[in-house]
């Protein structure tokens, strides 16, 4: 039995190229009562021409109606939950937006002079300030433009203390059970990578740990929560190590969504990490940015920090570029200030105790779908999780239907998949994350929509692996999309 699928997904909505008809326009004009000029003869005649090849002709009620329904299939955390555990995909608070749009903050203009940026340099300040308190770091840049962009300023401003210390270093300790982009950065930041293998508890393996780290390796990277949305318990523990060797130790805090108002990074030893925005302080995520993903430091690596920095100049704040220590301008201008103030409205409108309760309500839905499910699916690491639950899909994987197939047959009862094979140390992974956002209603109707499609692969496995049924074209064959991809339509 294939399930109808929601409005949202109506795969009924032709092209504009197939709605055309020769001689639609979307407006009208009065005729003309002022002398006509050459478009040729204005603007050159190189630069003008008759037609446009191909170009789709309809009305504008057509074209209105055409956009507004493929605006619908954009499937948006309006529409319902994101269970992506990679990306931490939550509701984005309509008052962020708001504030965001207040006129002096959404035209001020970046290069304007000091005197005349004040409010603006005021909302970066406390946006500074309060993630410093939440990180129990002791400074932070905003400027880096996403996680993957605070990694690398992150890895560089370790690089630059070793420097100074005499020895930039060899190589980046990273767990196997890290975020993919953490080997790229230190690749980039000119170090070699060594792995480190998790136990089977699904953290990292401290005694391995202990046994690699020599006067060769710069700093630690590691995720915490981890991918499994496990918590390093040894974190202290791995910091002494890291720092009885001169080496660093760096958080990637892409899953501080599990921490904020709980556990603060710098009291366990961290000594730079990043904060995605976009993630834990609920601002616009997706479809390549604006994001945010500023570095928080301990005080040994704040003289590195890219410049300027914000200071306080008798009343006024003011920038400062004269830092002979820092790593320079990692991003144009100060950053994404759009994305600075919805974090801070975000941050304000909770407060302390409100952070606190965004966790503990994220570990509680992520919990609940772990308990309903794991009578379903295999739980491969059955340590306590935080944020998020990884299953993989080895019981599903004896008839035949991957983590893949389940991904797109979810498409069918009308959910956003979840993260499809990641982990990397988990084969098979189904990873799964609600956040805080997402009501008891939603989360069950989630759960009952994953143990349907369960039931189907054991009664069905066919319509598993055949799915999705519901959208407006059948299963792609993703390789050859890939590497074949069409990107200009062609009429018939």
């Amino acid at each position: 039995m294939i399930t109808k699928v929601r409005p949202h997904l109506s795969p009924n909505e032709r092209l504009l190229f197939e709605r055309s008809s020769p001689g639609k326009v979307a407006y009208q004009l009065p005729k003309l009562d002022v002398p006509a000029v050459d478009p040729g003869r204005v603007l050159g005649s190189e630069n003008v021409r008759a037609d446009i090849e191909g170009f789709p002709e309809v009305s504008e009620v057509e074209t209105i109606r055409h956009f507004t329904r493929l605006s619908l299939w954009n499937y948006a955390i309006d529409h319902g939950m994101y269970p992506l555990g990679s990306c931490s995909m939550k509701y984005n608070p309509r008052v962020n937006e708001l504030v965001a749009r207040i006129d002096g903050l959404a035209w001020a203009h970046p290069y304007q002079p000091e005197r005349l940026a004040q409010g603006s340099m005021e909302v970066m300040a406390r946006l500074e300030a309060a993630l410093a308190e939440i990180t129990g770091m002791d400074a932070v840049t905003l400027q880096p433009a996403a996680g993957a962009h605070g990694e690398l300023t992150g890895i560089l401003l370790i690089r630059a203390l070793l420097e100074k210390r005499g020895n930039p270093r060899k190589k980046i300790l990273i767990p196997d059970s890290a975020h993919g982009t953490n080997p790229a950065t230190a690749v980039l930041a000119g170090y070699t990578v060594e792995p480190v293998r998790s136990t089977s508890a699904g953290m990292l393996d401290v005694a391995a740990l202990e046994g690699i780290v020599d006067p060769d390796v710069a700093a630690l990277m590691i995720t915490n929560p981890n991918t499994l949305g496990v918590f390093e318990e040894n974190i202290v523990c791995v910091a002494e190590i890291l720092h009885a060797k001169g080496a660093l130790v760096y958080m990637d805090g892409a899953n501080m969504n599990a921490l904020m108002g709980i556990a603060r990074p710098g009291d366990f030893g961290v000594d730079a990490l990043h904060l995605n925005l976009h993630k834990t302080f609920s601002t616009p995520h997706g479809g390549g940015g604006p994001g945010a993903g500023p570095v928080a430091v301990k005080k040994a690596l704040e003289p590195f920090l890219p410049v300027p920095r914000l200071r306080r100049a008798g009343k006024k704040w003011a920038w400062d570029y004269q830092r002979k220590h820092s790593i320079g301008r990692v991003r144009a201008f100060y950053g994404n200030f759009g994305v600075f103030v919805r974090a801070l409205a975000y941050i304000l409108a909770h407060g302390g105790p409100g952070l606190r309760n965004v966790t503990l309500d994220a570990v509680l839905n992520a919990n609940y779908i772990r308990k309903k499910l794991e009578a379903y699916f295999d739980l491969p690491y059955p340590a306590p999780n935080m944020h998020e639950v990884v299953f993989s899909d080895e019981r599903q994987a004896e008839k035949g239907v991957r983590t893949g197939d389940l991904a797109k047959r979810l498409i069918d009862y009308g959910f956003h998949p979840y993260t499809v094979s990641f982990p990397l140390i988990v084969p098979g992974a189904l990873m799964i994350e609600p956040t805080e956002t997402e009501s008891k209603h939603e989360l069950d109707q989630f759960i009952d929509a994953m143990i349907a499609i369960a039931g189907e692969v054991e009664r069905d496995p066919e319509t598993v692996r055949a799915a999705p049924h519901g959208t407006r074209t059948s299963r792609a064959d993703e390789v050859t999309a890939a590497r074949k991809p069409v990107l200009r339509w062609k009429s018939a």
